[in-house]
């Protein structure tokens, strides 16, 4: 409320009479106790009436008090902010604690919310003593700084927890509300954490659902994940369980995974049914490149008896020795693709039949101006119908093996007398138009691309179950060869039990090159399943690569711990 100063002159005293005019609503009730008061000016002395004085007194201290009250407030909050008083105030340390044992127990106090501490306890075996076998990266407890691997607990909130199971500390938890009060014996020796600051992410290659593992310490402390998915690593400390969180995951607390030992380990141990496999047949002879220029239907037409049995005696082999190790995990890194940077080549893997070639067709003709495809070379004379360059490199056997010695082929292979071959060089001219190179090779063959040159994107055409396969290609037919256009029969049921055994050998052998994993069960929904994909790639802001393309770095062996009991 304001207040306007009037002055006003009279004829017989000069006198300077101040009166205040308050708002409407205060003018009325200010009246009635006063109005103004006069404070004369005499050549001998002045005269001040005491009663309009006073008034004005206390209305001035009303105003000023009214201005200053929410000043004072803001100062207040500012104070409080600045000293952190909105904290909860947690009671200070009780004066019962043992004079012996002033240096090893310590009492620590956490405010209990909904989200658990992030701890997860153990009974010592040897001891009996409940101990904090892991702290959990994000958590309250973590947060906190003041609970540790190996600290021993012996009080929650005054109750002595000796002679107690775990289970029984996890309801005695439960019921407290508020603070939760520990009194604590700390480790005899804490190992440092890693004081590695570098963020760590890694690609799932399988899929994991803790309902499902019955060896997971708490089921409420894993982390489920889909092959694909981007993991980031807090803490390898254990060689058996790691923690992370999923990439971008709004929570901060992180959860168990299983460590690359144990995943391995556990494969390994669910390999002796391949003992069951069929003896082992030594092939009078087999190349294992094949040309690249030719269809996958050539290549299924070609196989004879006796490689179906090489098929089957090389898993064989891989089963019982172990010489593959199964896909795990893989280090990435984000990549931020620039304007002037190539597409990523695209390369499209599965075994014969299953439907490779149809779909790098059907992409083809979907935009061609944006996707492309290799010329092959080859060694063989050129027909009356064929072009130079489009239909095939024709070259002389010297000048091929010329470039087969200094490496300048992805694949190649011999037909008929005749060497054919798909090029580095061939890939470099699809991708320097701006297009987006298609290639289809042999799993073992990506090799020679995976580089930060080209950054693949494998794309694993899978077949469907066998049952599926006969309702929907049963009747569908396929070339042989592809300089016989006459070579044309259907499939067999030994041809559906090769597709499904070899892209099983494929996955299980180079499964952690495989960027998508696409079931060809139907055509249709399989090639719009792969557009949409690639889609969404070219689009993506950031990519995650493997950090082999851009650097090194080495995991190191960590320690291992015992088994967890309970998730607080």
């Amino acid at each position: 409320m304001l207040a306007r100063a009037e002055l006003k002159f009279c004829n017989q005293e000069e006198s300077a009479v101040f009166g205040f005019s308050h708002c409407s609503e205060c003018r009325q009730a200010s009246q009635t106790r006063w109005n103004f008061f006069t404070v004369s000016f005499t050549t001998q002395s002045p005269l001040i009436s005491q009663q309009g004085l006073v008034a004005f007194l206390f209305d001035i201290t009303t105003y000023f008090t009214a201005f200053l009250f929410p000043l004072q407030s803001l100062l207040s909050v500012h104070d409080a902010v600045a000293q952190r008083d909105f904290e909860p105030t947690l009671p200070p340390i009780p004066d019962d604690v043992l004079e012996e044992e002033e240096d090893s127990v310590k009492i620590v106090s956490l405010v209990k919310t909904k989200e658990p501490l992030g701890a997860t306890i153990k009974r010592d075996k040897s001891t009996g003593a409940i101990v904090v076998a892991r702290i959990m990266r994000g958590g309250a407890a973590d947060k906190s700084g003041l609970i540790h691997e190996g600290d021993e607990l012996k009080e929650v909130n005054g109750v002595p927890l000796e002679h107690r199971k775990p289970k029984e500390v996890l309801s005695l938890l439960a019921r407290s509300q508020g603070e939760v009060r520990f009194k604590i014996i700390p480790a005899s020796s804490k190992e440092e954490m890693s004081s590695n600051k570098k963020k760590l992410f890694l690609r799932a290659l399988f899929d994991y659902d803790p309902d499902e593992d019955p060896a997971v310490p708490c089921k409420d402390a894993a982390v489920a994940f889909k092959r694909g998915d981007v993991l980031q690593v807090v803490s390898m400390e254990d060689d058996t369980w790691w923690q992370a969180c999923h990439l971008g995951d709004s929570s901060t607390r992180a959860g168990l995974i299983p460590s690359q030992q144990l995943h391995e380990r556990r494969v390994a141990l669910q390999r002796p049914k391949a003992l069951f496999k069929p003896r082992r047949v030594k092939p009078p002879g087999l190349s294992l490149s094949f040309p690249a220029g030719l269809r996958r239907s050539f290549r299924l037409g070609r196989k004879s008896s006796w490689a179906r049995e090489v098929a089957r005696s090389r898993r064989w082999s891989t089963g019982v020795h172990g010489s593959i190790r199964p896909p795990t995990y893989i280090e990435v890194m984000p990549y931020h693709k620039d304007s002037k940077d190539r597409h990523r080549l695209v390369v499209l893997v599965g075994p014969n039949g299953v439907g490779v070639n149809e779909l790098k067709r059907r992409l083809l003709i979907s935009d061609p101006d944006h996707y492309g495809v290799t010329v092959p070379h080859t060694t063989r004379e050129k027909r009356r119908q064929e072009n130079e360059g489009v239909d095939y490199h024709f070259v002389s056997i010297h000048m091929f093996e010329e470039d087969i010695l200094n490496h300048r082929f992805i694949e190649y292979g011999r037909y008929n007398g005749h060497y054919y071959g798909t090029s580095l060089d061939s890939v470099h001219r699809v991708m320097a138009e701006g297009k987006v190179c298609l290639l289809d090779v042999h799993p073992s063959k990506i090799k020679h691309v995976y580089t930060s040159e080209f950054k693949p994107y494998v794309v694993f055409v899978k077949p469907p179950r066998i049952e599926e396969l006969r309702l929907t290609r049963r009747r569908a037919k396929f070339l042989c060869d592809e300089e016989d256009k006459n070579s044309v029969r259907i499939f067999s049921e030994e041809d559906f039990e090769d597709m499904i055994d070899l892209a099983e050998t494929m996955e299980r052998q180079c499964g952690h090159l495989f960027d998508k994993v696409i079931v060809n069960g139907d055509i249709a929904v399989a090639f719009r399943e792969l557009k949409a994909d690639l889609k969404k790639v070219e689009e993506a802001e950031v990519q995650w690569i493997p950090a082999e393309w851009i650097c090194s770095s080495p995991t190191k062996a960590r320690r291992s711990c015992g088994h967890l009991d309970s998730w607080i």
